[in-house]
């Protein structure tokens, strides 16, 4: 077996997903003709999905979130989320995805009259047959946008969402001039309800962001959270020399971290793959995950970010299982559900390709021995 095959097939957790992110290039193409939107650089599915990449890989997060005008402006109809939602399952499916939390913003699918409510069933409506269809479980997460002023709004719909398979909410977009406090009416809301919150933070702007996000907002998971480095002191060699009271609240309170490589470049967030924070993080135990973010954009795949942290960082296979199984206690769903994903799905799936690897090593060396 080669190092991709063996990655594909191992059991995945993804926390940090924009559903508005990760449409197939077809499926835009096919809801731009339904729609008459007839602003598309191109039909071709492979040119613009070249065409997505090229634009997003540009070192900046604003220009990053260009290509959203495109795939959010072809996600107005309920047929339309539903589909979109159902092939984001299969294609979870199809890269060894057992549980994933995707997100969207419902203030961006109102350009045809559809209500919030509308937009979150009809997604509820494809994550479900997409679960019944391929076994990968889900969790919904609804965005407010830092730059709008409806977060309560979007608050109180993910509360009431939270039977149907909404767990969580998050503030989204671009972090310069739009601090999360700004949000906080929206954040004690949730927390008032008992409810899950994670927050985009650290990516686009500084530390002050991330401790905002915690302090502030009562953020249970960060997204990003790049610019922690920033509370850590390091020597000439890249080694941790002491933590600022920031990182060793995060580190001591086990704060989930949503790391998402690839992107991280693209909007700018690292100048290269080598010098991302994941590295030290993980190594000095902090509680990473790793995750797509935009999947169309980034040209990505959880299959894609192990295989980055294994040429990176020198990740092996029990360091994805600790990932794996660090990213299901980090879910927003009943603890109980957590348990069976650990313990009946992730575990024996990491024992099983165990298995196969040793059993294939070994016919190998078998055949070896025949051959000599």
């Amino acid at each position: 077996m080669t190092t991709e095959q063996i990655i594909k097939t191992i059991p995945k957790v993804l926390l940090h997903d924009h559903l508005d992110g990760g449409l197939r290039p077809q499926t835009i193409i096919d809801l731009a003709e339904e729609l008459r939107y007839d602003k598309l650089p191109t039909k071709d599915p492979i040119e613009l999905a070249e065409w997505f990449h090229r634009g997003a890989n540009k070192g900046n997060l604003v220009e990053y979130l260009q290509g959203f005008e495109h795939t959010t402006a072809v996600m107005q109809t309920k047929e339309g989320l539903e589909r979109i939602a159902y092939e984001m399952m299969e294609d979870m499916y199809n890269d060894g995805v057992v549980y994933v939390e995707t997100r969207f913003a419902p203030v961006y699918h109102r350009m045809k009259g559809l209500y919030y409510e509308e937009s979150v069933n009809a997604v509820l409506a494809g994550l479900e047959r997409g679960k019944k269809e391929f076994g990968v479980g889900f969790g919904l997460i609804l965005c407010g946008m830092r730059n709008m002023k409806d977060t309560v709004d979007i608050a109180e719909l993910a509360v009431n969402f939270r039977n149907d398979g909404v767990v969580g909410f998050d503030l989204a977009g671009e972090e310069g001039g739009y601090p999360p406090k700004k949000h906080i009416e929206a954040f004690q809301y949730i927390q008032r309800a008992n409810f899950n919150i994670t927050i985009h933070a650290g990516e686009a702007f500084g530390k002050d962001s991330i401790w905002q996000a915690i302090q502030w907002c009562g953020a249970h998971r960060i997204g990003h959270a790049t610019r922690l480095l920033e509370d850590i002191v390091l020597d000439s060699h890249g080694n941790v020399i002491s933590f600022g009271e920031l990182a060793q609240y995060v580190l001591d309170k086990r704060i989930p971290l949503e790391i998402c490589l690839l992107s991280n470049v693209h909007t700018g967030a690292v100048d290269k793959i080598e010098n991302h924070p994941f590295g030290i993080l993980y190594k000095e135990k902090f509680r990473v995950t790793l995750n797509t973010d935009d999947r169309l954009m980034s040209d990505t795949t959880m299959t894609k970010e192990f295989l980055t942290a294994i040429q990176y960082f020198n990740l092996n296979f029990e360091d994805f299982e600790k990932i794996t199984i660090n990213s299901m206690k980090s879910a927003f769903i009943p603890y109980k559900e957590r348990l069976h994903y650990i313990y009946n799905v992730i575990k024996p799936g990491y024992q099983k390709i165990r298995e196969k690897i040793l059993s294939f090593n070994n016919a190998k060396g078998e055949n070896e021995k025949t051959i000599h």
